[in-house]
């Protein structure tokens, strides 16, 4: 056989057997038996690189991308979805439905279809003539991120689907991990002494947004796909008319989706769909937060149409957050880098939402007296939003007569500081800057996405330099060497008691070099909010920036100056002028701009900065959580269009932007008749300025 027909051969068969693994879960052939399969397929495709393509299987996993994600326009927007959360939400989803379609009580119940709600990442698929060409994450709904060399990774996904070669198409979908694959990493990650992952949302979520492929196939991430939008066909085609249908023909042509929806005739048989998943989501390899509903009939759809936020056919039914008993063994606190001493719990350990939960949070000591937990108490744990473990309340029935109030303590549980509180504050802080715990946190602080963004120097390492001595504030991250990095150990221990002793390595070593010398580079705003300034955040930091342009101009600034700029108010200044006023803080700056970190805005920003913009005259609130994007990237995209976004809300106010459970200035904005903005109608805003 000719060279050229066994890869074609073997490309062919190399296919085959990833459908019948991925899509229909009945492999005919073991792991290493596919192994030998793919290695021979790269050994005839080296000895003749001109019979590459693309789509061959072997070219999933690329290279390292050079300068992040560039941007990509949705063929149609990826709208979020209304929630609901009980039966009687499901019912009133069902009678507006009915209502907008024009049904009476004698017409026919609606069809819909259930589906799985998947815990991952949201994604769009390009196909054109059947070849995968691009892929995006949602991103604001109308733009996302091309990560379509990570996604060729993903073994479920096809390169190639030849029963759509006569049209362009963009597929929706989710990528996921699956619970095995999240608990390996999880394991190695413990083995390698670094932080574990919080969940597989997380981990799915940071694995696609990596800069190199090969880490993302060695993860083993996952997809499933529940959408299909046509963008062209050559002489039309039998397109399906129903949603059903349309996940059929995906399924037909190799696409992988989710097998355990349901059609539904009526509201009725989708309530019974999300009660039987409640509990049997458990017995999945992927997580799953709740149900899809979506109306079956495409031109039903269209008759319904989509607010600004979501489509008017759909809603997602979320699973309640499952809530588990346990004992409190002990009350326990941890130290931040603004010195600020929290308390958790130290649980008997718990499974809540498929993972074992041994911690939780505890907020403050004012919430702990107010609800009166103490330790040894039996208490009431849950997952909010199936993520964050927290502590609800005491089970007050089986308390233990030895159960005593707890009192939070007088000193810094890392260097024996005595805690203080300022008045009309709920948190008890260090204020030891020498604190170890508080220069662990700082460093990380600095090293953070949203501060300087050093790729690699995130908990672990930082825990190796300082207990090695090589780093005691964040200007010796600029002194740090190959030699030392290179050398850094780190041990851990197997589940049998086994030491393990890591060496970090030259390789691990010269990419934190390089990020570091990176970040020399960086905005000056980010170096601003990387000094870790009490209450200083990224918006802060970025109007400080723009209004003073230098850190010497900053440290100079009178506590009149300071508060004279646009949304510093009297705490914020007060707080920048004692923090510069500090001879060691001043020392530390000295010597980052030493180590050659920008310490000045460029002049073309400065220009930028004074610019009016679409949006300048305005002013927002932001309250509540956005499920698209972070408030600070909020308040940084409204701030870049030239608006302005104050903390309080006032008749002068132009929108309030509510997220989810948003609280107390949505009430306010309701009764001053300010206008109040969705997150789409944001995304909308934003795109539109």
């Amino acid at each position: 056989m000719q060279p050229a027909d066994r890869i074609q051969f073997l490309r062919q068969e190399i296919r085959r057997h990833e459908d019948r693994y991925y899509q229909q879960a009945d492999p005919e052939i073991s792991d290493g038996e596919f192994d030998a399969l793919m290695a021979e397929l790269r050994a005839l495709e080296a000895a003749s690189p001109g019979l590459v393509t693309a789509d061959s299987p072997t070219q999933r996993v690329g290279g390292r991308l050079a300068d992040g994600f560039p941007s990509v326009q949705h063929a149609e927007p990826m709208l979020s979805l209304d929630n609901a959360y009980s039966e009687t939400d499901l019912r009133a989803f069902d009678e507006r439905v009915r209502k907008g379609l024009g049904l009476g009580e004698g017409d026919p119940p609606v069809r819909y279809v259930a589906e799985l709600k998947v815990d991952g990442l949201s994604i769009a698929l390009r196909y054109e003539r059947g070849s995968l060409v691009r892929a995006a994450t949602r991103g604001d709904g109308d733009t996302g991120e091309d990560v379509t060399a990570n996604v060729r990774t993903i073994r479920a996904l096809p390169l190639v689907v030849p029963g759509a070669r006569e049209c362009v198409m963009e597929v929706r979908g989710e990528v996921y991990l699956p619970r095995a694959a999240f608990e390996r990493i999880n394991r190695q990650r413990v083995e390698a002494g670094e932080s574990l992952f919080a969940n597989p949302r997380n981990a799915a979520a940071g694995t696609l947004r990596t800069l190199d492929p090969a880490l993302v196939a060695r993860r083993g991430l996952s997809a499933w796909v529940y959408q299909l939008v046509v963008v062209a066909t050559d002489g039309g085609g039998d397109l399906p008319e129903s949603h059903e249908a349309q996940l059929a023909r995906l399924e037909q042509w190799g696409l992988p989706v989710e097998p355990h929806r349901r059609p539904c005739a009526g509201i009725d048989e989708v309530v019974r769909f999300c009660a039987d998943w409640q509990e049997a989501r458990r017995d999945l390899d992927f997580e799953t937060d709740g149900v899809v509903v979506k109306v079956d009939e495409l031109a039903a759809r269209a008759r319904l149409g989509a607010t600004s936020k979501f489509p008017r056919w759909a809603t997602a039914f979320k699973f309640p957050a499952e809530q588990r008993t346990t004992r409190l063994l002990a009350i326990e606190t941890e130290v931040g880098r603004t010195g600020a001493v929290t308390p958790f719990a130290v649980l008997e350990p718990v499974v809540i939402a498929g993972s074992t939960v041994s911690r939780a949070t505890l907020h403050n000591a004012d919430d702990i007296a107010r609800k009166d937990i103490r330790p040894e108490d039996w208490v009431l744990v849950e997952k909010a939003g199936d993520v964050i473990p927290r502590v609800v309340g005491p089970v007050l029935s089986r308390r233990p007569m030895s159960a005593e109030p707890w009192v939070m303590p007088e000193a810094c549980p890392r260097c024996q500081s005595v805690l203080v509180k300022e008045e009309g504050e709920a948190v008890w802080r260090c204020e030891n800057a020498s604190c170890p715990a508080r220069i662990r946190r700082g460093l990380e602080h600095f090293a953070s996405r949203g501060a300087m963004n050093i790729e690699g120097l995130g908990e672990a390492l930082v825990d190796q330099l300082v207990t090695c001595g090589l780093v005691r504030d964040i200007a010796d991250i600029y002194a740090l060497t190959l030699p030392p990095l290179a050398a850094l150990e780190s041990q851990t221990q197997k589940a049998d008691g086994t030491a393990i002793v890591r060496r970090f390595g030259e390789k691990s070593a010269v990419k934190v070099v390089e990020q570091i010398q990176r970040s020399r580079e960086n905005e000056v705003w980010r170096l601003i909010f990387g000094l870790g300034i009490r209450h200083i955040g990224e918006r802060a930091a970025q109007v400080l920036a723009a209004a003073f342009h230098s850190l010497e101009a900053l440290a100079a600034a009178t506590p009149e100056a300071l508060e004279a700029t646009p949304d510093i108010g009297p705490v914020l200044a007060a707080s920048v002028h004692e923090w510069f006023t500090a001879p060691g803080n001043r020392a530390l700056v000295a010597r980052l701009g030493a180590a050659g970190v920008r310490m000045e805005v460029p002049e073309a920003e400065r220009q930028a900065t004074t610019a009016p913009g679409p949006l300048s005259g305005r002013t927002y609130v932001l309250t509540g959580t956005l499920d698209t994007m972070t408030r600070d990237d909020a308040e940084a995209a409204l701030a870049r269009l030239g608006a302005k976004v104050t903390g309080s809300v006032s008749r002068k106010t132009t929108a309030v932007v509510a997220g989810r459970e948003a609280g107390s200035k949505l009430d306010k904005a309701q009764a001053l008749g300010v206008p109040v903005l969705d997150e789409a109608a944001l995304r909308a805003l934003l795109a539109g300025a």
